[in-house]
């Protein structure tokens, strides 16, 4: 399992954007970055500096993964045929830890992460507490019996800030949810923009 190296809120502050859409986001109140210095005057960057916040943006996005394991998810999103940037989006939406935030089963991707590795998520009928997990379309992801009427799993499907999108079919009475299809950018409901053009260009250096 990839260890946050820093809080989700600091993750906000650093980009200067509300990366998850949160209400409680630091951003929404200070839109300057952190530090002592965080109110200067920024200075522009530089065409490396832009690719390389796309990629940390990205990265951050889906639970601040590690570089080595993001690098790796960019390498096979690059062998696959078609569009390189749809390709990785598509990879990323496929982990687990993805699916599970985007089924609204746990608040955040963070949350999603601790939720599997802890044992309550099946997978086609079987535990799976690996994050990283990759699913294929077809499958059933379900929150285990003695899961469903935890806090985390009850608070996370009231929440208004965010909805299933089209590509992930979820039944909230029943806690199950069926990975329909592989995403594009399109698909994905970011609260911000992601660039993933910018990220291809970053690795192609």
């Amino acid at each position: 399992m990839s260890k946050r190296q820093s809080s989700k809120h600091k993750i906000d502050r650093r980009m200067g954007e509300n990366i998850w859409g949160r209400p409680k986001s630091p951003v929404n109140r200070r839109e300057y970055g952190p530090g002592q210095h965080g109110q200067r005057r920024k200075g522009k960057l530089s065409d490396f500096g832009v690719q390389l916040r796309a990629k940390q943006k990205l990265k951050g996005y889906y639970g601040d993964i590690r570089e080595k394991q993001f690098r790796a998810i960019f390498a096979e999103a690059n062998r696959l045929k078609g569009d390189t940037p749809d390709n990785l989006i598509g990879l990323l939406e496929s982990r687990l830890d993805a699916i599970v935030y985007r089924a609204k089963f746990v608040p955040t991707v963070f949350a999603a992460r601790q939720f599997i590795n802890h044992g309550h998520v099946n997978v086609n009928g079987r535990r799976t507490n690996i994050g990283s997990y990759r699913c294929r379309p077809g499958d059933v992801i379900e929150i285990r019996e003695k899961s469903k009427q935890l806090g985390i799993v009850l608070e996370a499907v009231q929440l208004a800030e965010r909805d299933v999108p089209e590509y992930i079919e979820v039944d909230h009475n029943k806690m199950v949810a069926t990975y329909a299809r592989v995403p594009g950018l399109a698909d994905v409901p970011y609260p911000v923009v992601m660039e993933p053009n910018l990220v291809v260009e970053f690795y192609s250096r």
